[in-house]
């Protein structure tokens, strides 16, 4: 084979290898896009239990009441104890509750979590609407710290209309801990957080 040839061959995988470079590069970046992209989705269309974000409390209440069960979980990567102050509460719909969890630092360092959320049944999410919660925050815990973590919400009164939940008398509300690997700022320079009450 001629030099000439060879410097051909070499030019024509170089251009392959860059373009395989961009396309990993592309997919990556579409990766990381789909996220938010996804969660918007979610939140706008209450798709897999995405609950709603209210500015105001209802303004219309009915007399059909629906049972709010509370649950918490931490995944297991994080040294937490973590649940609700109580179980369930049951008022009529579009009334307006607030409800705490509570989460303890179990283990033998300052750590930071970050919650998830979601609620049962899914088609549910669309009328469960927050107006103060924690989740998606970052919150720091010394070792043996217990701080309270309100919730505030209301289902939308438009649920009683929706044909596919003529049946449901109870919404399972669901928060999952987990482990914040690189937080934004340290536990001991965090600012008092609005809200957490520290137990003693």
């Amino acid at each position: 084979m001629s030099r000439e040839a060879d410097q051909d061959l070499a030019r024509k995988n170089r251009k392959v290898a860059v373009i395989c470079v961009g396309m990993f590069a592309s997919m990556v970046g579409m990766a990381y896009a789909a996220v938010p992209l996804y969660d918007l989705f979610c939140r706008v269309t209450g798709f897999g239990g995405t609950t709603q974000v209210a500015d105001a409390v209802s303004d219309v209440v009915i007399d059909r009441k629906i049972t709010i069960r509370f649950d918490g979980n931490v995944n297991q990567s994080l040294a937490w104890a973590f649940k609700p102050e109580q179980r369930s509460v049951t008022l009529k719909m579009g009334e307006s509750a607030q409800l705490a969890y509570l989460a303890t630092n179990t283990g033998e360092g300052p750590s930071v979590g970050t919650s998830t959320y979601n609620v049962w049944p899914p088609a549910a999410g669309a009328y469960f609407n927050k107006l103060d919660c924690f989740c998606f925050t970052e919150q720091a815990l010394e070792a043996g710290e217990t701080v309270e973590m309100p919730v505030v919400f209301f289902v939308d009164p438009e649920m009683d209309k929706d044909p596919e939940l003529k049946h449901v008398k109870e919404i399972t509300l669901s928060y999952t801990f987990f482990p914040v690997e690189q937080p934004e700022r340290p536990v001991a320079a965090r600012a008092e957080k609005p809200g957490a009450e520290t137990k003693l």
